[in-house]
């Protein structure tokens, strides 16, 4: 299985399908809600190593995530169109594409026993644009 993430947008870059470790997709209902609520959100956690770009390649696609989870909320560039897919034996089980996604928390951890760091990637779509979420799967990679 695979989990491939793009990131679209003044910088656009895919985070290398070697780091992505996993995903985890919710929609974020109130605890306290008895019925269906309108104040719903989508939230996608991505999570896996640091691998440090080698051969001469100065491009590492996780520290892009670290500069985008600091680029100020009043700046347009803050929202961005981000894609995961989920490919396993060469088909596209899950498709997600979040067109207006925010950076909500962004974590990296490194220790000195295993020699790679990890990172935990937190976004959101826009609330007003929640209707723009697509989520497809099933067809050949």
């Amino acid at each position: 299985m695979s989990l491939r993430v793009t990131v679209e947008g003044a910088e656009s870059f895919e985070i290398a399908k070697e780091c992505v470790r996993s995903v985890v997709y919710k929609t974020d209902i109130p605890l306290d809600s008895n019925a269906r609520t309108k104040d719903v959100g989508s939230t996608l956690v991505i999570s896996g190593k640091i691998l440090t770009a080698v051969d001469g390649d100065p491009f590492d696609s996780t520290r892009q995530l670290g500069l985008w989870s600091m680029v100020p909320a009043e700046n347009a560039i803050s929202y961005r169109k981000v894609t995961v897919e989920i490919i396993n034996a060469s088909i596209v089980e899950r498709k997600y594409s979040f067109p207006n996604a925010f950076v909500i928390d962004y974590k990296e951890d490194f220790g000195n026993t295993d020699g790679v760091g990890t990172f935990t990637l937190t976004i959101k779509q826009k609330k007003d644009k929640l209707a723009n979420i697509a989520i497809d799967g099933g067809y050949p990679a």
